[in-house]
């Protein structure tokens, strides 16, 4: 049985999860935001957790990671998709990876687009989809990296090819909606329906190039919110 936790921070509207192995007690943290660190070191406490690895979706452009805090507070390991490029990360993964708690297996699924080094999680039935794919929407493309034709491919193509009860964990609540599945997208998604088309999408999102650098991600790359 897996142990599974929701947090959400009203700040930037971001969602952050914890799972964990009820057996072993092996935990993972997914997208922990600044300013989480002492309630998510709280809730492990509570519920009796060993945290094993910080599970960041992408390098974030739009809030602090308190990944390389929580890795100093309680040595838990940073993974994140090796086109990141983090200063801090311990280890690094690719399309296809799994990663262990206990008996649980969260693979990791390549979904560029969003940012270059965008994944999604996959834990039995659940999606942890970062920025990619959200209630109603799917990710900007104005990150450094960012590229619509490759967020189609990610969504359209590898996402909306899942079973349609997989269910869809974001990283932002922007609609005051906290979990979908991947058949309700499909039909609904405001910015890509499955009967969207690769143009359509292309021209919705038009082609202006994404900026080359970003403050709060190149702060976010070398780890700087771990040395403040």
């Amino acid at each position: 049985m897996t142990i599974f936790r929701q947090l959400h921070q009203e700040r930037f509207n971001t969602l952050t999860y914890l799972v964990a192995d009820s057996i072993t007690r092996d935990a993972a943290v997914i997208d922990a935001v600044e300013g989480q660190e002492d309630g998510i070191a709280r809730l492990l406490k509570k519920l009796g957790l060993r945290l094993r690895y910080l599970l960041e979706t992408h390098l974030h452009d739009d809030h602090l990671s308190a990944a390389p805090r929580l890795r100093k507070l309680t040595g838990a390991r940073i993974a994140m998709h090796e086109q990141a490029r983090m200063a801090c990360c311990d280890q690094l993964l690719r399309d296809g990876d799994s990663l262990y708690l206990g008996e649980e297996a969260v693979e990791v699924i390549y979904t560029p687009g969003h940012t270059r080094c965008s994944v999604t999680y996959r834990l039995q039935d659940r999606l942890f989809t970062g920025d990619t794919l959200g209630i109603g929407w799917v990710g900007s493309v104005t990150a450094p990296g960012a590229d619509p034709d490759r967020l189609y491919a990610s969504v359209h193509g590898r996402l909306y090819s899942l079973a349609d009860e997989t269910l869809v964990y974001p990283a932002h609540d922007f609609r005051s909606r906290r979990v979908s599945s991947i058949g309700q997208e499909k039909l609904s998604n405001t910015d890509m329906p499955l009967a969207c088309s690769r143009t359509a999408f292309l021209a919705s999102r038009g082609h202006k190039p994404a900026p080359a650098f970003n403050r709060i991600a190149d702060s976010n790359q070398r780890c700087l919110y771990e040395m403040t």
